[in-house]
């Protein structure tokens, strides 16, 4: 694979992609498990991921919808599993993105996240600050319309107090509101499962984002089917609101 992966990135890599990692659960349900165990083999994938894309690609950005803020309605159990996978994830897998230089942030309001498992993550966040290659944001208790009114409310609240002058806010000030303030737009955001929305995900950010909705459940996406996807993204005439020629 490694002399397609030079192709690859000699063709061109886009700079950001976001992923919705959707499947886990339909995914279990094939195979007559619970859905503790579709998020088990979920967060494998997610391991297979950011391996390639740090270690064999040299991606830039990559930013994982993990956990939105719709999510605290499915059953208890469920979401016990998940914020227990989450701090597993986290503590187990910190050593491993030390070496490879990954740097972790995250996206989304973890204050409501259960004590330990937001610890578990501000301390990865720390420990991973001066990493040098991959940008890992994990989107967690995220929603895009709720981190749409929050930077609203910081920019209201930035001008009352006299911090920021009315005429000055423009698209930069709010940007810079945003959860995702100093990451790059995306330039690619895949869903798996087939399902064709972005799910209150990246709403602002995806102004110009290419799309793709693989119909792989996300346990069974591999790097092959990534490499795949950005093959096909890298044949896209992208022109940002202009016409062919400008």
């Amino acid at each position: 694979m490694s002399d397609s992966i030079e192709h690859l990135k000699a063709a061109g890599l886009p700079r950001h992609v976001a992923i919705i990692l959707d499947g886990n659960g339909r995914w279990a349900l094939q195979r007559d498990l619970s859905r503790a165990e579709g998020h088990i083999a979920g967060a494998k994938a997610v391991e297979r991921l950011i391996r390639f894309a740090g270690r064999e690609l040299g991606l830039e950005y990559l930013t994982l919808f993990a956990f939105s803020a719709e999510n605290w309605d499915r059953p208890k159990q469920e979401v016990d599993a998940l914020m227990a996978l989450l701090k597993q994830f986290a503590l187990e897998k910190l050593r491993e993105l030390q070496d490879a230089g990954i740097r972790l942030r995250i996206a989304g309001d973890i204050s409501r996240l259960p004590d330990d498992t937001r610890e578990a993550v501000e301390y990865v966040i720390a420990e991973t600050t001066n990493g040098d290659g991959l940008n890992l944001t994990i989107a967690l208790n995220y929603g895009s319309q709720q981190e749409i009114i929050r930077a609203c409310q910081r920019i209201v609240h930035a001008v009352m107090s006299g911090e920021l002058d009315k005429d000055s806010v423009d698209r930069t000030a709010f940007v810079a509101s945003l959860y995702t303030a100093g990451i790059p737009d995306p330039d690619l955001i895949i869903r798996t499962s087939g399902e064709q929305r972005l799910s209150n995900f990246l709403l602002w950010q995806a102004a110009y984002a290419e799309l793709a909705f693989p119909e792989t459940l996300w346990p069974d996406f591999t790097p092959e089917e990534f490499s795949r996807i950005l093959r096909e993204f890298q044949t896209r005439d992208r022109r940002f609101g202009t016409v062919e020629g400008e």
